[in-house]
């Protein structure tokens, strides 16, 4: 060897020394008379046994990726790893499983080859898992999730499959917002055309639109004092739709065949104008006066119960609708799913109710509504659960909406007074005589708007009621006892257009950076904003 000891400082001699011991091991590739020719021979040829390997591999995962669904026969690079790691292979595994990528590259190995493009799609199909997906499968427990047990064990916490069902379900109902939106005006001399409606679904199809008429008309000099008021006067409007799932892998992942009614909220100045009109009325089809009698909101049974001009009631077009389709698809397992928002929640329950009994055999009827006001007394509320009509409310803390119309007492205070037995007479005879003696009905999930990071704590009346925000708090819920979810995915995007002032100063200025500012200050989407993480 050669002697260059002396040619290092003293300060690196040692330095030198540990690192020379490195190569002691080796010959040196130039110079010949110190190499070991086997050896070196064997070196190059398991170097490139690894390279051919590894560009097998990589060619592997790259062709892997690309793809949507596992191939029926794996590569032969990825049996022969398995078959000489001397293990079974198992059916079970996953598609990144199977390739063995830890046996195949080291962890700095895997570094230095995978390109930042191929570490992108890893990523990607890393994120795929079941606790995102919003397609998760349903099967032969979809009459737990539509409420047979009235989702016992699934609201606190929160199921998954649940929470994605009942974010879907209010997506419909924002649906029936944007289609009524484009076009509110309707003609007083023609009946209207069929309406198309953007669904967030494709694998369902429209097949009813539905309108709502109320009994009560504007004074003549309202035209006069406010000619430009337009649709805003109108007596009949567009409020919903019928629609049926017709795809057959959505029908397989969901267990059934299900049908959708979706009704907006207010809208118009005579639905406003209705709202009002809060006394309670007998139902239609109900007589006599005995105690425990079914009664609703004069206003809302007025929505539901009046036909137009041109269009026939609320009441008569969903149960004409629904019979027929009952009869279309005879034999098939069907679901009916009722869902609103508002003054639409309100009226959901009316439609489930009549639903219910609309046929001799009647598919399960469930209702899912965001922001429902109370709607009859106990009397109706006991009606619906006789029907076996299933309602899961939606309820923001927040929004005064949920405690009216009616006396302003929390449904637990009265819950627990029925209770007791000593106020229990008073306020049984007080529902057979007040007129404003209202009852919730169903199973309650109640969200916070102070749970979330990114609404302001004192939001306004306006937001604690918005349809998005309802979305965006349902999305964030994991239990009553625990924070925001973390891995949230709903985008907070619509948020910021339509509560904008209402989301914190620090995140809306965060959000711009990553927004475009269209005229007029609306803002949309440039890219995936996520929820809350």
């Amino acid at each position: 060897m050669m002697q260059i000891g002396s040619t290092i400082p003293a300060h690196n001699l040692s330095s030198f020394q540990a690192r020379r011991a490195n190569f002691k091991c080796n010959g040196s590739p130039l110079n010949p008379s110190t190499r070991a020719p086997q050896a070196h021979a064997q070196n190059i040829k398991a170097v490139q046994s690894t390279t051919e390997v590894t560009k097998k591999h990589l060619s592997n995962l790259e062709k892997l990726l690309q793809k949507e669904s596992i191939p029926p026969d794996p590569e032969p690079v990825a049996k022969e790893s398995s078959q000489q790691n001397g293990l079974p292979e198992s059916k079970g595994r996953g598609l990144l499983e199977g390739l063995n990528l830890a046996r195949i590259w080291p962890e700095m190995k895997a570094a230095e080859d995978m390109s930042p493009k191929h570490l992108n799609r890893l990523q990607r199909l890393l994120s795929m898992s079941q606790e995102y997906s919003p397609r998760s499968t349903l099967g032969s427990r979809w009459r737990e999730y539509h409420g047979c047990n009235d989702w016992a064990g699934l609201l606190d916490p929160l199921d998954e499959n649940l929470r994605r069902e009942v974010v879907r379900y209010g997506e419909f109902v924002q649906a029936a917002y944007h289609c009524f939106h484009s076009n509110p005006a309707m003609s007083a001399d023609e009946a209207p055309s069929q309406r198309n409606v953007a669904l967030p679904d494709r694998s369902y199809r429209v097949t009813k639109s539905l309108y709502a008429t109320s009994s009560i008309g504007l004074p003549k000099w309202v035209d006069d004092v406010a000619p430009d008021l337009g649709w805003m006067t109108q007596r009949s409007s567009w409020i919903g739709y019928v629609a049926v799932c017709d795809d057959r892998r959505e029908i397989q992942r969901m267990g059934r065949r299900d049908i959708v009614i979706a009704l907006r909220g207010t809208a118009t100045c005579l639905e406003w104008a209705e709202n009002m009109r809060d006394v309670l009325v007998q139902m239609p089809g109900e007589n006599g006066s005995k105690d425990g009698q079914p009664k609703v909101e004069c206003g809302f049974s007025s929505l539901y119960q009046t036909p137009g001009a041109h269009v026939p009631s609320l009441a008569q077009s969903v149960v004409e609708e629904i019979q027929r389709l009952i009869e279309q698809y005879r034999g098939e397992t069907l679901s009916i799913t009722v869902t609103g928002h508002s003054l639409g929640a309100a009226l959901a329950l009316l439609v489930a109710n009549e639903l219910s009994t609309c046929a001799p055999n009647v598919p399960p009827v469930a209702v899912v509504s965001f922001g429902g006001p109370r709607v009859g007394n106990r009397g109706f509320a006991d009606q619906i659960t006789e029907n076996n009509v299933k309602v899961l409310r939606v309820v923001n803390n927040q929004d005064v909406i949920t405690r009216v119309p009616g006396m302003f007492v929390s449904e637990t205070l009265d819950k627990k007074l029925r209770e007791s037995g000593a106020a229990a007479g008073v306020l049984n005879a007080l529902d057979g005589s007040m007129p404003w003696a209202y009852s919730h009905v169903g199973t309650e999930l109640r969200v916070d708007t102070k749970m979330s990071p990114y609404l302001k704590p004192n939001a306004d009346v306006a937001c604690c009621h918005d349809l998005e925000a309802y979305l965006h708090l349902v999305d964030g819920f994991l239990a009553s006892n625990c924070p925001f979810r973390s891995n949230a995915k709903r985008s907070l995007v619509k948020l910021l257009n339509e509560q904008g002032s209402n989301v914190k100063r620090l995140y809306t200025s965060k959000a711009l950076g990553r927004l475009n500012l269209e005229r007029g200050g609306n803002l949309h989407m440039s890219s995936c904003l996520p929820s809350p993480s």
